[in-house]
Order: structure tokens, then C-alpha cells, then sequence
């Protein structure tokens, strides 16, 4: 097999993961988010009480027949994954309890370091459709570094940004993919049963990536990774297997534009108020980066960031803390401060926090 003599960046490849990234130059990557096939047991809860399958599901989707054919083709695929880390990068991969343990086991023996285990609280969960279980309504990712001596990147403060100036923990509060990113084939029905919501990625890859790194999906899928990474001016390298699914991501890919450079570096009373974190409107794409904020009056102006915070002047953080700062003043309720265009008119920020109030977690005791 002929080797690859330069990067494909920002490609999707189509072919077997395994046989293309033995084709890529080592230590070329610096994070790789992998979402692989989930395993044999999973099938049978994709199918309805009547044994139909649930819209986006075919008998072919998942491959394999038995755990050591799993097991073998993932110590496959996170060995080349390990091959193509730079020495400090970071892996991501993400999984149900189908697949997650004994990936993340062979992961261990193949000496990644894991950092975290992150759990996506999914806010409107497929149900399970036999009634024979708990609905299963979080997946787990493990964040792990190459090995146990990198020196892997955690944008610590972005992090912080994004959840409203309060340090981000490691269970994440997300929708599922719905409503107009989710795509659907001729018949209406679902491209891919387990299409990633894009914040999901925004939150990855704000957290462990820089522009102008390069981020590996060996399993694309519909190219939300790719869709992200663009947006957020990292270079992507993209592999799948399935015709429709490589059509479908250069689709979105095309048609998405990266943020402007300048935005990457109520009705309720107080008590009624939801708490909703700034950052979370952004990685939903209710409110995307570079978009402009002005006071009421349009005395003053600042640009919303990628990680969450915005920028005025020389000031940088949070819309509490910027918009204290541009006030003179001791505090700033930012969400009432600041507004953004909408039809041509000015909307304060509180419209958007009622907007997505319904899909955020229930914070009483």
C-alpha cells in the first residue's frame, strides 16, 4: 500500500478507517475524536415492540458478530490512532455501555492515559422501546492523552468561559441532535441513527484544540466534527466508510463558514430567571461567534467569542463582567445589558435564555 505523502487536510476520505490511517505519516495529529460502532447487544434495542427498526437503522450497521472480532478491530483502530498522536495530543472517544468498557480497556493497554471520563446527559433521550429497561439517557466519553507523560492541552479558562465563569465539570447537560441539523434521507426518515449534536463538538474541541490544529474523525459519519472544526478554524481529517454518509458531510462542510477571526480569540424576575450559561447559547448556535452586541442605546459595542466570552475594546469576559467594565460600574446584569440584532431591531440577550430554558437541567435541591 502506498503511502500518503502529505496530509489530506481538511478531507473526507472514503474507505476503511484502519487501512487509511496506516496510509497517514505518524505524530502528524493533534486530537482525534472517534465515535465508533457501537456493538452486536445494540441492535436488538434499536428495534421497536413489533421488530421494526427505528427510522435511520439498517441490519448492516453494525458489523461485527461477536466480541473478538470488536475487540480486535478497535485495538486495531486505537492502535493507528496512537501511531498518528503527536506526543502531547489527546483522543476522545465516546460510547454507550455496549462498547465503552472494553474500548476503554484496550485503550489502557495500549498505553493512553485517561484524563477524563465525561458523561452527556442527554436532555431528551430516545425512549426504550420494549419497556424491559431504564431509558438510556447519557453516553460516556473518555478524554485521554497519548501517554502518561504528555503535556496534553486543557483550555481551562475557555471552559470556565463557556459555563458562565463557573470551572466546567465533567457531566454535560446536552440535547440531542433535533429539529434542522438533524438529517434525513428521501423518505423523511434519519441519515444516521447517531448523528452528533454540533455543541457536543464545540465543547470538545474548544476544550483541547487550538487553531490550526488538526483533528482526526476515523469515523465521520455525517461530519459534525468536521462541520465544527471549520467553524472553529481547526484543520480536519475526516475517514468513513458509507457513500451517504461521506455525501451528506461534504454537503454541510461546503456550506459552513468558519467564524470570524475576531470571534474566536426579561420578562422574569431574578428569581425566575433560568440559569442558563452564555456559553451554552453559543455552542448551540443560537448566538454564533463574531456576532456583534450592543447597550440598549448603541453607545457601546462587543463581539461574541467561540469559548463564551466577548470582547470590547480591551476588555475580555464574561457579559456580566464586560459590561460592568464598559458601565464603570460595580456589577452588570449582562443578559439584560447586552442585546443583538434580530430583523433589524435590537433583542436583548434575556429573549435567547428563555429560548433555551426548556432544554436545561433542573438545578432545584
Amino acid at each position: 500500500m502506498e503511502a500518503v505523502r502529505e496530509l489530506p487536510l481538511d478531507q473526507v476520505m472514503l474507505g476503511d478507517c484502519v487501512q487509511i490511517m496506516r496510509m497517514l505519516p505518524p505524530a502528524s495529529v493533534h486530537c482525534v475524536f472517534a465515535d465508533p460502532p457501537y456493538n452486536l447487544q445494540l441492535r436488538g434495542e434499536l428495534r421497536r415492540p413489533d421488530d421494526s427498526l427505528v427510522d435511520g437503522v439498517d441490519e448492516e450497521w453494525d458489523r461485527f458478530t461477536d466480541f473478538s472480532s470488536y475487540d480486535a478491530f478497535t485495538r486495531a483502530w486505537l492502535t493507528e490512532c496512537r501511531r498518528l498522536l503527536r506526543k502531547d495530543g489527546t483522543l476522545w472517544v465516546i460510547g454507550a455501555y455496549h462498547n465503552i468498557f472494553r474500548i476503554g480497556a484496550t485503550l489502557q493497554d495500549l498505553g493512553f492515559w485517561v484524563l477524563n471520563d465525561v458523561i452527556w446527559r442527554k436532555a431528551n433521550p430516545m425512549p426504550n422501546f420494549r419497556g424491559r429497561r431504564f431509558t438510556n439517557a447519557h453516553e460516556t466519553l473518555i478524554w485521554a492523552a497519548r501517554g502518561r507523560d504528555s503535556r496534553h492541552r486543557f483550555n481551562y479558562a475557555a471552559m470556565k468561559s463557556l459555563n458562565d465563569d463557573i470551572q466546567m465539570r465533567s457531566d454535560w447537560f446536552l440535547p440531542l441532535c433535533t429539529g434542522a441539523e438533524r438529517l434525513r434521507n428521501q423518505h423523511g426518515l434519519k441519515l444516521h441513527p447517531t448523528q452528533k449534536p454540533e455543541a457536543l463538538l464545540h465543547r470538545v474541541l474548544l476544550a483541547s484544540t487550538a487553531p490550526g490544529d488538526i483533528v482526526l474523525d476515523p469515523f465521520m459519519g455525517t461530519g459534525t466534527t468536521a462541520v465544527v472544526a471549520k467553524r472553529l478554524h481547526r484543520h480536519f481529517i475526516g475517514i468513513e466508510r458509507h457513500p451517504a454518509y461521506v455525501e451528506a458531510a461534504l454537503g454541510r462542510i461546503r456550506s459552513t463558514k468558519p467564524a470570524p477571526q475576531d470571534g474566536l480569540s426579561g420578562a422574569m424576575s431574578k428569581r425566575e430567571a433560568p440559569r442558563v450559561p452564555f456559553g451554552s447559547l453559543v455552542e448551540r448556535g443560537l448566538l454564533l461567534p463574531g456576532t456583534r452586541l450592543f447597550d440598549r442605546m448603541r453607545r457601546v459595542s462587543a463581539i461574541v467569542t467561540a469559548d463564551g466570552t466577548i470582547v470590547s475594546g480591551a476588555q475580555r469576559g464574561s457579559i456580566h463582567k464586560v459590561g460592568a467594565a464598559v458601565q464603570n460600574a460595580p456589577a452588570c446584569n449582562g443578559w439584560t445589558f447586552w442585546h443583538f440584532e434580530r430583523d433589524g431591531r435590537l433583542t436583548p440577550l434575556d429573549a435567547l435564555r428563555e429560548q433555551a430554558a426548556p432544554e436545561m437541567p433542573d438545578r432545584s435541591p
